[in-house]
Order: C-alpha cells, then sequence, then structure tokens
C-alpha cells in the first residue's frame, strides 16, 4: 500500500498561490474560419472583428454593430420592453415559453431585434439590428413590431432608416403569425417610400428565409458584408427542386452581387461612411 503513498513534498499538488500564478490563455487567440489564420483577439477587436490576413468577417451582435455604426458609439434603445407570447402554445424539444425564458438569460433581450436611434455623421437615424443569438435572429411579432414602430418614427422626423439582417427566417413556434410580419413591415415600407424616406437594407451573414423574402431585400439600397450567406430556401432543397448542379458560393453576397440581386458589397471598416455619403445623396447634406 506504500505504493500509493506520496513520498516526495515536491510532487505535492497544487497551492492556491501556484493556481494564481497560471497564466490564462483561453479565448485570447482565434482561428478564421476562412483561411485558419490564428489571430490574437486583442487585433481582431482592431480591426472590427473582420480578419486581418484574409478579410473573412466573423459574425457579432446587434449592441456591436450598434456601437460601430453611431457616432461615439451613442444610441437610444426603443420598445425594450416588448416580448412575444406563446399564442400556439408551441412545443417541440421544449415548450416556447421555456425557449424564450433561456434566450432572455442568455442574452439579456427580450427579442431578437434591438430597434435604436442615434446620429450617424451628425444625421439623426433610426437603426434595426437583429441578433442572431436570439431563437437563431428568427423574425417573429415582435420583431415585426419593432420595425413597424422605426419605421413609423421615420415618418414623423423624415429620419432615415437601415435594417441590419441577421437571421434563419420566421420563427416558426409562432405560425402565421410570425409571416404576417413579412406583410405587416413590407406595407409599412411603402409608406416610406411614399414619404421619399430613404431605406438601406444591410444583409450579413446568415440572412435567409423569410426575412429574405421580405425586407431584406425591399431597400432603396440593399447592400451586404463580403462573404454573406444569402438566400431563401437551402442549396440541397433548391437543387433536388430544379434538379441541377448549383455552382460554388451562389448564395454569397459576391455572386448575388454580380446577377443584380445586391447594390454593393461593403466592408464594414467602410459601412458607417457608406450610409453616410448615402443619405447626403437621398436628402442632401446634414443642415
Amino acid at each position: 500500500m506504500s505504493w500509493w503513498k506520496r513520498k516526495d513534498p515536491s510532487l505535492s499538488a497544487p497551492t492556491a498561490d501556484d493556481k494564481e500564478k497560471t497564466v490564462k490563455t483561453e479565448g485570447l487567440w482565434l482561428k478564421c474560419d476562412s483561411c485558419s489564420e490564428i489571430i490574437w483577439k486583442k487585433d481582431l477587436d482592431k480591426s472590427l472583428n473582420t480578419c486581418v490576413k484574409c478579410g473573412f468577417h466573423f459574425r457579432i451582435d446587434a449592441p456591436e454593430r450598434l456601437d460601430l455604426i453611431f457616432d461615439d458609439a451613442k444610441w437610444d434603445e426603443h420598445d425594450k420592453s416588448l416580448t412575444s407570447t406563446d399564442p400556439l402554445h408551441f412545443t417541440d424539444s421544449k415548450p416556447y415559453k421555456e425557449r424564450l425564458a433561456g434566450m432572455r438569460k442568455l442574452t439579456s433581450r427580450n427579442d431578437a431585434l434591438i430597434a435604436a436611434s442615434g446620429l450617424i455623421h451628425g444625421r439623426k437615424t433610426q437603426v434595426c439590428a437583429m441578433d442572431l443569438r436570439f431563437v437563431g435572429g428568427s423574425m417573429g411579432s415582435v420583431v415585426g413590431e419593432k420595425i413597424t414602430r422605426a419605421i413609423e418614427r421615420c415618418l414623423v422626423d423624415r429620419s432615415p432608416l437601415v435594417v441590419i439582417s441577421a437571421s434563419g427566417g420566421a420563427r416558426m413556434q409562432e405560425g402565421a403569425i410570425s409571416l404576417m410580419q413579412m406583410a405587416k413591415i413590407s406595407s409599412a415600407l411603402m409608406k416610406l417610400d411614399e414619404a421619399a424616406i430613404p431605406y438601406i437594407s444591410v444583409l450579413t451573414d446568415p440572412t435567409t428565409g423569410g426575412v429574405t423574402a421580405s425586407f431584406a431585400m425591399l431597400g432603396d439600397l440593399n447592400i451586404a458584408e463580403p462573404g454573406a450567406l444569402i438566400g431563401f430556401a437551402g442549396p440541397r432543397v433548391i437543387e433536388q427542386t430544379i434538379r441541377q448542379k448549383l455552382p460554388p458560393g451562389f448564395q454569397r453576397s459576391e455572386f448575388l452581387l454580380t446577377h443584380g440581386f445586391l447594390d454593393a458589397v461593403v466592408k464594414r471598416q467602410d459601412m458607417k461612411d457608406y450610409f453616410s455619403k448615402s443619405f447626403d445623396f437621398f436628402l442632401g447634406p446634414v443642415q
């Protein structure tokens, strides 16, 4: 039994002081999903979460996007208290109410979109940014209501609108109610068009399903980040439907730009200036 007893004190278990001396490196380095470059987290933050080698755009959440867009990262949030109900008493792998509660705890948000206002190079602008972390950025009743209310604010003070999409589409747990948001937002955007107030739609990775089929493609300008996945159905479904092999990268933003579905592909670093120049074109310089 003496075999199992440690006699050498130098081989004793590490003390609390030893643990404090250990350098923590977890999360300090990230690997690019495109070129496999190992990037220091601080360098990634400086480059606005784009790869310093190949320019790959990492996904970022809605608050980060708003901080990048608005002057001095200052913005006011609207309709923060709106929450989805469970009109269908839906249950898949878990009840919808439990899923919503889990998402709220995870993201500290009530739903998948932040509606905010602030200044972009001195011009007041309404911006709606979707958050992919909340049920895949899916469009439910709250997302539709927040965008519609943002449009109504634009009509009151004639401020332009930006909607940044990052979504898997309509939220199936709300059934037809989620699909109704497509028509609801589209009809509100028609009022914006009649009032000659510009709307820029930004498609990020990914933008799919009912979001692509409605407001994401209805902008006066439809732009996207480099390499963003954009489409309605998945490639396998399309191939089975048309019985043809699809070209490589056909649902990426560069392919869509080449074939006329987008007006521009804009790097994240240039996005704010692009908004400002576009609004100057539509509305004239800021007075």
